[in-house]
């Protein structure tokens, strides 16, 4: 990426805000669930206490699959894991709007979570790769801001769907809107040539450096 010439910083490639609504939908479906519990609950026939392990069972898939399925899919072309982790995104929410199970419906948000953690991760290398040494705070600063519009307006409105439409609502947008962002990158992320073969070994020693883990650390 060549220099900008007036003394501003060089606009960031349209890759990484394809991947920010990425973010955006995995922000909104993490923290929208909370505000649906009483209509899940009542739905589904289970007390909200009981419904709340919907988001504790989320969080647990994030923390167990992130790096887990950053490893498994580590020969994958990034662009194909991308793609296909929003499509177990979408298949997830698909399963949960169906379901008159609660067992289902929470086997569904483990595995939604599974594929946001994989998002994430591939995502953040996708988008520092495209913007260079020299944007790659501001490319990381751009998936955080999805993140964050989720937290102000994602999550807000889809729990109004939810209560206009049911709980059930939100999760079929959730699911098209996914849909519609795999094939966006499909169509405007480059296929990545790999020269060498991936290591798994190099990314477990990854993990002996400080700054993963205070980037990991930060919320």
């Amino acid at each position: 990426m060549s220099p900008p010439t007036d003394g501003r910083p060089p606009k960031l490639p349209f890759v990484v805000l394809v991947l920010s609504a990425g973010t955006f939908l995995m922000g909104t479906t993490e923290f929208v669930i909370a505000g649906l519990l009483p209509e899940i609950a009542g739905d589904l026939q289970v007390s909200v206490s009981h419904a709340g392990l919907l988001i504790t069972a989320f969080a647990a898939g994030m923390i167990v699959g992130a790096p887990t399925m950053a490893i498994a899919t580590l020969r994958l072309p990034r662009r194909s894991t991308l793609i296909l982790a929003l499509a177990v995104f979408a298949l997830g929410h698909l399963v949960a709007a169906l379901s008159s199970s609660f067992a289902l419906v929470l086997g569904a948000r483990v595995v939604t979570a599974l594929a946001t953690g994989t998002f994430w991760c591939v995502g953040a290398l996708v988008a520092t790769t495209a913007a260079g040494p020299a944007a790659t705070s501001r490319a990381l600063g751009m998936l955080m801001g999805g993140l964050t519009v989720a937290t102000v307006a994602g999550v807000p409105l889809g729990a109004w769907l939810g209560q206009l439409s049911g709980w059930r609502g939100p999760f079929w947008v959730l699911a098209t809107l996914s849909a519609g962002a795999a094939a966006v990158i499909g169509r405007y992320i480059p296929a990545d040539e790999r020269r060498e073969t991936p290591s798994v070994r190099a990314e477990f020693a990854a993990l002996r450096e400080v700054r993963v883990w205070l980037t990991l650390t930060v919320p």
